[in-house]
């Protein structure tokens, strides 16, 4: 399962960096694959340990917070690993070959 997620805390000001820095710290420690960019969070792996990262993730950005926002879209499909990067590379693949290039 691949779980794509935004998490932050609500009424602690504009900058909500330290919260989500937080909340990439408890991901990344988790030992699971994992992406961050400029909007989500990727992590991947199996349904119960993927979600209690989720779910420390969000603990962790609600630090200090009455409440938080959490945006959250999973892709649960059996049998598939390193979909991470697998999904990517289908469409970088496709690209490449609608280009000509490949």
């Amino acid at each position: 399962m691949i779980v794509a997620f935004s998490v932050s805390p609500m009424g602690v000001g504009e900058s909500v960096a330290p919260a989500v820095a937080r909340a990439v710290r408890v991901v990344r420690e988790s030992g699971l694959p994992n992406r961050t960019d400029a909007m989500f969070t990727t992590v991947e792996g199996e349904w119960d340990e993927v979600m209690d990262v989720v779910k420390r993730a969000v603990a962790a950005a609600g630090e200090g917070a009455g409440r938080v926002s959490l945006v959250l879209k999973a892709d649960i499909r059996d049998g598939v690993t390193d979909g991470i990067t697998g999904k990517v590379a289908s469409v970088e693949a496709e690209l490449a070959r609608q280009d000509g290039s490949g």
